[in-house]
């Protein structure tokens, strides 16, 4: 089975993936703030290890990364999950808003991948997904911050993809529209009637919706995707 470390997997999509992934992985579901959450999620499945740290923290990402290599020899799959949202209005953000996110968004993939990448490369093979937004491809409106960290990341992906292909190792991003989780708890029965009339699909994305395509992409079936972004939002935007 292949060792895999998912971010920001106690909640939403990361946990989503952590679960589906461990269904013939053993995967290291990374967790900050919710510890009891991601206290649940291990004890609901053997294949699950749990560790606690802040990746937009270097020392913390390093302990992290050290503790899988001690424990588990290597890392074959990255999951940069971990992020937050921010809703405001472009005159409003603070320098202390603007940068906690960049920190925890967009450092956060630069730093985590950065120190997993040692191991990697030594073996040249690997596999790193990256979880943007489509507000990376076509902004937000009061969401400027999360839109230039999404579009950052759907940067170092493509960027990425070229450097290290050559090394044995793929890197893609999934890019989700509209999901059924707490970060967009707080739209309205019409806000989401109204982006489901806009949605071909006729309904918002589950979790397990972007779970599917992040298997996929851990697969060898997926060993010739390489610098995408796929963009899951039920033809939200096409």
């Amino acid at each position: 089975s292949k060792i895999i470390l998912v971010t920001g997997a106690s909640r939403g999509i990361g946990r989503a993936i952590a679960e589906e992934l461990s269904k013939e992985n053993i995967v290291i579901a990374n967790y900050n703030k919710s510890e009891e959450s991601a206290k649940n999620l291990q004890e609901q499945n053997e294949n699950i290890d749990i560790f606690k740290a802040d990746v937009s923290n270097r020392a913390e990402v390093k302990k992290m990364i050290d503790y899988i290599i001690e424990k588990y020899g290597k890392i074959d799959v990255l999951v940069n999950n971990a992020g937050i949202d921010q809703e405001k209005m472009f005159q409003d953000i603070t320098d202390e808003d603007w940068d906690n996110i960049i920190k925890v968004n967009l450092y956060s993939v630069f730093c985590t991948t950065q120190e997993t990448l040692k191991y990697m490369l030594e073996k040249k093979n690997g596999c790193i997904i990256n979880i943007s937004s489509i507000y990376g491809i076509n902004g937000g409106s009061c969401a400027t911050a999360y839109s230039a960290t999404k579009a950052g990341i759907d940067g170092i992906t493509k960027s990425l993809a070229k450097e290290l292909g050559y090394n044995g190792i793929n890197v893609n991003a999934i890019s989700p529209g509209l999901i059924n989780t707490d970060m967009n708890a707080h739209l309205s029965k019409q806000d989401i009637s109204d982006i489901i009339d806009m949605t071909p699909s006729s309904r918002i994305g589950n979790p397990s919706d972007i779970a599917k395509a992040a298997i996929w992409l851990a697969s060898d079936d997926a060993s010739y995707i390489n610098g995408q972004v796929i963009s899951i939002n039920g033809g939200f935007i096409i």
